[in-house]
């Protein structure tokens, strides 16, 4: 099987990434919150690869330690949104009848709000902070992944395999775990690729409305909203984590296009809704 070269390139930068935000509090050049008055608004130099901000701290230092805290609320969000929405979507699928009425009409209505506001909704009875921002993300996306999940399920119970089971007297449990989940994985995987991208931008806009991770912290969107007051003074305040976090999702979702085509060739050079 040939590997698509969009997985290969996103893969290697989303690598990368993923190395960096690892090591990154460990290999800083400079303490990301130590304050230098006499360092403040210094342009990108060679030994402020991004410069400093109001305050003189080192930019770059800021936008390696920060990496974590985007991923972070990306693949956390998203590994919540499947852990709940995979199984809500299996049982709907499987028991039929007012068990998937309620589960569906509960989507629908939660689909129905935009991701922003429904973030928004939640976050508002509780206090902001990184690890409750990654959860009202993963929350938000729990309707999509049940409908994914249920969609395959679906398709799957018309399968002679489960006809099979079914005729074994093989339980519930034993047809949702061991003939159905394994043979969803591949169009679940492509999806869980697609919604870290969507998970990661609206963690990042949750933040820059200052509902995520609260300063001194370095989270992307944190520092990208922190910058506007600067803009026109320090452009590359705000630039710097902005080009980042574009990088990441550009990279995150060639990786999801390439599992695409890898795993289901049918849907090459299909766009995704």
């Amino acid at each position: 099987m040939r590997i698509p070269r969009t997985l290969i390139v996103g893969g290697l930068v989303v690598g990368a990434i993923c190395l960096l935000a690892a090591i990154g509090p460990w290999i800083v050049p400079f303490e990301p919150d130590a304050f230098s008055v006499r360092e403040r608004l210094l342009p990108p130099s060679a030994e402020h690869w991004f410069g400093t901000d109001e305050f003189g701290r080192d930019v770059f230092s800021r936008v390696l330690a920060g990496a974590h805290h985007s991923l972070l609320m990306g693949f956390g969000a998203t590994a919540l949104s499947l852990a709940i929405g995979v199984p809500l979507g299996m049982i709907a699928a499987f028991r039929r009848g007012w068990t998937e009425e309620v589960i569906m009409r509960g989507v629908d209505l939660m689909i129905s709000i935009p991701p922003v506001l429904l973030g928004l909704l939640i976050l508002a009875v509780t206090d902001p902070g990184l690890m409750k921002t990654m959860i009202a993300v993963g929350l938000v996306y729990v309707p999509i992944m049940t409908r994914v999940s249920r969609a395959v399920a679906l398709g799957l119970l018309a399968e002679d395999f489960v006809e099979a089971a079914r005729a074994r007297g093989e339980g519930a449990f034993h047809i949702l775990a061991r003939e159905i989940l394994p043979n969803a994985w591949p169009p679940l995987i492509v999806e869980t690729a697609l919604r870290i991208t969507f998970a990661i931008l609206l963690g990042s806009a949750l933040s820059f409305l200052g509902l995520g991770p609260q300063p001194p912290d370095s989270e992307w969107g944190l520092m990208i909203a922190e910058s506007r007051p600067f803009i026109s003074e320090a452009p590359w305040i705000g630039l710097a984590p902005g080009l980042c976090l574009c990088l990441l999702l550009i990279s995150v979702n060639i990786v999801g296009e390439g599992l695409r085509d890898l795993l289901d060739p049918r849907l090459r050079g299909r766009g995704h809704g």
